[in-house]
């Protein structure tokens, strides 16, 4: 009513009614309804309001009269909460706005009632930023995510810049911030973070809210999210459930996304023109600005991060188990022809009977385990020699029967077919080999390149290797890809006359 009824209206109104006019009729005229007219007549013959007005009866005046603003009741006598305080003992598990509101009645039985306590307690937050669609629990949530930034370093060696990943993990009941600077994004640089994460906190919390990382989140996905199969044995682990964040939601772990921007602010802003030489330089570095922003006293509550921590977070942390995860990985493989699987540019073999069966390769710091049909096969010690073979004899089919369908004689009769100086490669690559079937798999790989150029090219290019004296699937691929094959070999150069001359020294001059 205040906002559409104008005070010429009301005057209008009130001079028809003195003028003789019907209530109805006068708010006709006045282009009132007839219920606000109503209203108006009673409260102006409450005032005893008569035609004319007087002249010091201005709008404002007569809307003030009219339209009195609601008196509300002086709330000195009531004690305000404290609601920092309330904010704070809602992060204790448990604990709830109405047991809250319980405890504040029965010291202040005059106090606010539930709605309007409710009600405040919802005004204050908003006059905070505070986030009204999320509480969080002490101890309930751990968020996870990469900075995004990067910090660049020096490798002493090889003097090349390379760029560390900035790893942040947040609680949610008390913003505890963790930061750690790891190589890269892959699975071992994540799930070794996320071990120095629990050891800084002294625990975990019972859920862990990742980004949709390839590292954590295989396939996302908004109901059935299927986690990397070492991130979900890492979680079993330790006791806790994943629960990743939906994608393009970052409502959903906007904890770690403020703790990014502090992170940006008050570590990677400071760090950016120091000079590192390792991953552990950058660690030291953090490890002192970590403090600061743990320690320093969040305004819109009162406390700092540690100390929510210390008072609220840390005594309801999981603990951890005895042992620490031990970090691997798996890897789905088919097994060649060659009964080996390659991990890493280095071939671990399996039973000949599993060729071309998909296999699944378990990979931890020292061994590499491998699977068919979930039923472990064989465990071999991992090595780092690239382009080597780690063979137990019992895996190849020579030790049993001769296999039907994969022999050195048949790699040998295939190769004869597209010319001989393919098939003196394949006796090169096989002969140098521990057991033949190694050979299968560079053998193979010659033989496809017949397919891509024509096994014109592939016999010019055998003959080229040969020639040099490098016979390898690499090098013949090189020539090919790079035209050698269509290069002429240069002619060997006629061997050079015996001279004989008194000023030329024989060989018995240097004995």
């Amino acid at each position: 009513m205040r906002k559409t009824t104008s005070m010429k209206k009301i005057r209008e109104l009130l001079r028809l009614v003195h003028e003789g006019l019907s209530q109805r009729k006068a708010a006709t005229c006045a282009c009132i309804s007839r219920t606000v007219a109503q209203d108006i007549l009673s409260k102006a013959s409450l005032h005893k309001l008569s035609w004319p007005l007087d002249v010091t009866y201005t709008d404002e005046v007569l809307h003030e009269i009219l339209f009195p603003k609601n008196t509300i009741k002086n709330s000195t006598d009531k004690r305000i909460p404290d609601w920092p305080v309330v904010q704070k003992e809602l992060l204790k598990k448990g604990l709830t706005l109405k047991l809250l509101w319980t405890e504040y009645k029965e010291e202040c039985p005059d106090g606010y009632q539930y709605s309007k306590y409710c009600e405040m307690f919802r005004e204050w937050k908003k006059s905070n930023r505070l986030s009204m669609r999320q509480n969080h629990v002490a101890g309930e949530k751990m968020f996870i995510d990469f900075s995004g930034v990067t910090v660049e370093y020096i490798d002493r060696g090889t003097g090349e810049i390379k760029k560390a990943e900035i790893f942040l993990s947040v609680l949610g009941g008390s913003s505890y911030t963790f930061a750690y600077a790891v190589l890269n994004q892959t699975i071992p640089s994540w799930i070794d973070a996320h071990i120095k994460a629990f050891d800084f906190f002294g625990g975990t919390s019972q859920i862990l809210i990742p980004d949709n990382l390839k590292s954590g989140v295989k396939k996302p996905c908004r109901y059935e999210p299927d986690l990397n199969p070492t991130y979900r044995d890492f979680a079993q682990h330790y006791g806790v459930a994943v629960i990743p964040a939906r994608v393009r939601k970052p409502k959903d772990k906007s904890k770690v996304e403020v703790a990014v921007q502090v992170a940006e602010r008050w570590i990677l802003a400071v760090l950016r023109k120091h000079k590192f030489y390792s991953i552990f330089e950058i660690n030291e570095a953090i490890i002192p600005l970590l403090k600061i922003i743990n320690d320093k006293v969040m305004k819109h509550i009162g406390s700092s991060r540690k100390e929510l921590y210390e008072r609220y977070e840390k005594p309801v942390l999981k603990m951890l188990p005895q042992e620490p995860f031990e970090i691997y990985f798996w890897k789905k493989v088919t097994v060649n022809i060659d009964y080996h699987v390659e991990f890493e540019k280095h071939y671990y073999s399996v039973p000949h009977t599993l060729i071309h069966k998909e296999v699944e390769i378990r990979v931890t710091k020292d061994m590499v385990e491998i699977y068919h049909t979930d039923k472990k096969v064989i465990i071999h010690k991992r090595s780092s020699l690239l382009g080597k073979h780690t063979t137990i004899p019992e895996h190849m089919p020579s030790q049993h029967k001769k296999h039907a369908e994969w022999t050195p004689e048949r790699m040998i009769s295939w190769a004869e077919s597209i010319g001989p100086c393919v098939k003196e490669c394949f006796d090169i690559i096989i002969n140098k080999c521990a057991h033949p079937e190694q050979g299968f798999r560079s053998c193979l790989g010659i033989l496809r390149l017949g397919k891509s150029y024509s096994n014109k090219r592939l016999e010019d290019a055998c003959l080229r290797a040969i020639t040099y004296g490098h016979v390898s699937y690499k090098t013949i691929k090189n020539i090919l890809s790079n035209n050698l094959d269509k290069v002429s070999l240069p002619k060997k150069e006629e061997e050079s006359p015996n001279l004989h001359h008194e000023n030329i020294r024989g060989a018995d001059y240097y004995h």
